[in-house]
């Protein structure tokens, strides 16, 4: 690495802590370094990903440069070699300890870990072969609605790109989508996407819906539902409103849904893959306490479900108490609604079951827990 992109590193990592992620941190830094380069921005980024990714191979003794080099070695040796890291290895070392109290910590998700992200975008309803054409460097994912989720295995910044900003694609992981398919909102109906964040599965829903119909979409926060918005208008979405809400009693409105989506805040353990910071910040006590929260969430939720309306409830975890233990409090004190079972969209020839789990080695996307109840 040259000298001015070690430099940038380091200070990145030095900055970055629990309250503000280290990937917050490289964005406002390589915006401030505006005679930074393309090349060495992404430089930049590598090595400040590859540090977190490895980190449980670092001696924290040694200075940061040391450990950065390192962490881009055992990457390199990892892409060209992965069977020279024993399964051993891989599961004691991926991850905190306390993670085993959550979840079965096997070599597939610990390998899993370890590897590069995957690129998904998602293509507008139908175009998905059309685009990877346009583009270049796509896979297509499958057939029929699956033809739609497309892996970019390109270098072009997409953001870049006129197909982008014609609002023809978005980056979407493909566990987020596979969240769209199984909601499966229809033309004509009434929707209530309850922790919209950004927008990315109100866009889906949109464009499933044949921009027919309303979705209501709801945040605590105002600036992620200004970015809603002007993704909505870049990607000519109409059919929508939105509102703040803090999760309290009080809901935004008083419309009972054909389907609510609880897309709740949780841990996140289902993305240290692409978010391997969060892995070394993320503790414990904060699952016990977004267990409660989810549990407050979608009880809330709920009760905007009209009689025969579904409710879906989808985290990007995997930890017992914010998933499996989540739902059985759930369904204690909300009689009456009964499960639905789940049938994985991206496994066409899978049995539904009660409760999905997308594990990230499979699919390499994102782990995402999804499960669904119909009210009575």
């Amino acid at each position: 690495m040259r000298l001015r992109t070690v430099e940038l590193a380091v200070a990145v990592i030095a900055a970055g802590n629990r309250e503000k992620p280290v990937d917050q941190v490289l964005r406002e830094r390589l915006r401030a370094e505006r005679e930074l380069s393309r090349e060495e921005g992404a430089e930049v980024s590598k090595a400040v990903f590859a540090y977190y990714r490895w980190h449980g191979w670092l001696d924290d003794r040694e200075p940061v440069r040391d450990r950065i080099s390192q962490a881009l070695e055992l990457a390199a040796r990892f892409a060209r070699e992965p069977g020279r890291f024993s399964d051993e290895e891989l599961v004691s070392r991926a991850a905190p300890a306390w993670v085993r109290e959550e979840l079965e910590v096997n070599a597939d998700w610990a390998r899993s870990l370890q590897a590069e992200p995957t690129l998904w975008l998602r293509a507008r309803r139908g175009q998905g072969g059309e685009l990877a054409r346009r583009l270049g460097d796509c896979r297509v994912f499958g057939t029929g609605v699956l033809g739609d989720i497309l892996e970019y295995e390109g270098w072009v910044d997409l953001f870049r790109t006129k197909d982008f900003h014609a609002g023809d694609f978005e980056l979407q992981d493909i566990s987020s989508q596979a969240v769209g398919f199984i909601c499966g909102p229809k033309s004509g109906e009434t929707w209530w996407d309850a922790c919209a964040g950004e927008g990315g599965k109100t866009m889906h829903f949109s464009d499933l819906m044949e921009n027919k119909g309303l979705i209501w979409a709801s945040d605590r926060a105002a600036w992620r539902l200004e970015k809603l918005k002007r993704r909505a208008a870049r990607a000519r979405v109409f059919n929508y409103r939105l509102a703040l809400w803090d999760g309290g009693a009080k809901l935004p409105t008083k419309t009972k849904f054909d389907g609510v989506l609880m897309d709740a805040p949780c841990s996140g353990i289902g993305t240290w893959q692409r978010n391997p910071h969060a892995r070394w910040t993320t503790t414990a006590a904060d699952v016990g306490e977004l267990a409660q929260l989810q549990s407050e969430l979608l009880a809330r939720a709920a009760l905007a479900v009209k009689p025969g309306g579904r409710l879906i409830y989808a985290v990007c975890t995997l930890a017992r108490s914010e998933t499996v233990g989540v739902t059985a409090t759930f369904e204690k004190t909300c009689a009456d609604f009964e499960r639905l079972p789940v049938a994985n969209p991206l496994d066409p020839g899978g049995s539904p079951q009660p409760e999905l789990f997308l594990h990230s080695g499979r699919w390499r996307g994102n782990g995402m827990f999804v499960t669904a109840w119909k009210r009575k």
